[in-house]
């Protein structure tokens, strides 16, 4: 007796039959649409961050250092997040406002990853961090050591979510680096005014570091590198208040740091042409933050803001001494009224509204602040 035989004479053997294919189809049309779910959300390229206080979002909380390279009080955070996350601001930095743009979650710590998702990316920022391994050495997360992070944290991907789409995620992914301002500043916090080496030398040795980390993170499967470029230091708040310090050797120590800014400005698009034509689809965009930092220390009333010369927290000439908080043991600093009113937070760092100005040109500006992508095109543009 054959199987269609079988059916036809026995009821019950029918209606059985049918049950299970409905319960296949129920199965099946619930199972799809989170299939679809899960793929599409994970296809949506991740955001992983190097470098320095510019983009750190507080692994500095997590690390044993000194409270000059720290942010994690009153009144850092005040205008959004409403209490100190260790953001070198009052509020958001630009990888929270490209989160933002990408439709992305804000990108969490590498010291939260355990308590978060990373398949949205990670942040591996350390304030104060140098490319090279010699700045502010054990007090921060240098580049290398943030290169070490992240191949760790492709180790977790792979065990999360398999070899083949941890490929895929990191192929498609941005990553994004503001490094090498530190390197150029730390000399110039001693008497000494001089770099340790020749300024070529110097220049070479930081490009060579962040050379050796851009190609680790090819190797680990990333192809698309978005660099900024160096804001022009002479003109923080810091600098200009330490200049006057310097009594006589003024001009010298002006000129140093400027020298310095110009030749790494022009000697990145150079390294980043090399690696393109060295490692097959290596892809890159360059933000020029040089030019548009300058433009709104020039211009503020363009950018939406009263000062630009002057910090919104700090003590001395420009509120230039690095003094924004209790917890650098001083008793009293003074804060600005309104934050909007000013391009700097601190004597180092800019404020949250030019924070999101320079992320919405580096996310969607013209060729000659971004180039040869903006930020955007980056984005939809897959592996």
């Amino acid at each position: 007796m054959g199987f269609l035989e079988t059916c036809s004479s026995t009821p019950m053997a029918l209606n059985l039959n049918l049950f299970h294919f409905y319960i296949f189809v129920l199965v099946a049309c619930f199972t799809c649409p989170i299939v679809c779910i899960s793929s599409h959300e994970r296809s949506q390229a991740a955001l992983f961050v190097f470098g320095d206080s510019l983009f750190d979002p507080g692994n500095n909380n997590y690390i044993n250092t000194t409270t000059e390279f720290q942010a994690n009080w009153w009144p850092y955070g005040e205008s959004f997040f409403k209490y100190p996350t260790g953001r070198f601001s009052d509020g958001r930095l630009i990888p929270d406002f490209i989160a933002e743009y990408a439709n992305l979650p804000l990108i969490p710590s590498y010291f939260e990853i355990d308590k978060q998702h990373f398949v949205h990316g990670v942040n591996f920022a350390s304030g104060g961090a140098g490319c090279l391994v010699e700045t502010h050495r054990g007090f921060v997360i240098d580049l290398k050591t943030q290169l070490k992070y992240f191949k760790n944290v492709v180790k977790l991907l792979k065990k999360k979510v398999g070899a083949r789409e941890s490929k895929q995620i990191l192929s498609n992914a941005v990553y994004i680096f503001s490094a090498g301002g530190n390197d150029y500043l730390a000399p110039f916090s001693s008497t000494n005014l001089t770099t340790p080496y020749p300024d070529r030398e110097y220049l070479q040795m930081i490009m060579g570091n962040l050379t050796s980390v851009l190609k680790g993170i090819y190797k680990e499967g990333g192809r698309k590198f978005v660099m900024l470029n160096m804001v022009p230091v002479d003109r923080l708040p810091n600098i200009q208040a330490l200049n006057l310090q310097k009594g006589v050797k003024n001009g010298d120590f002006i000129k140093k740091i400027t020298s310095l800014v110009k030749m790494h400005n022009s000697g990145l698009p150079e390294m980043l042409k090399q690696l393109e034509k060295q490692l097959p689809g290596f892809k890159y965009t360059l933000f020029n933050l040089f030019k548009v930092f300058s433009e709104s220390i020039d211009n503020p009333t363009k950018y939406g803001f009263k000062t630009s010369t002057t910090a919104c927290c700090g003590t001395g000439p420009f509120r230039g001494i690095y003094t924004c908080g209790g917890k650098r043991q001083v008793k009293e600093y003074k804060l600005c009224k309104n934050v909007k009113d000013n391009l700097f937070f601190d004597s180092f760092h800019p404020s949250e509204l030019a924070y999101k100005q320079y992320a919405e040109l580096l996310w969607n500006g013209t060729p000659d602040v971004v180039a040869p992508y903006n930020l955007r095109s980056f984005f939809e543009l897959s592996t």
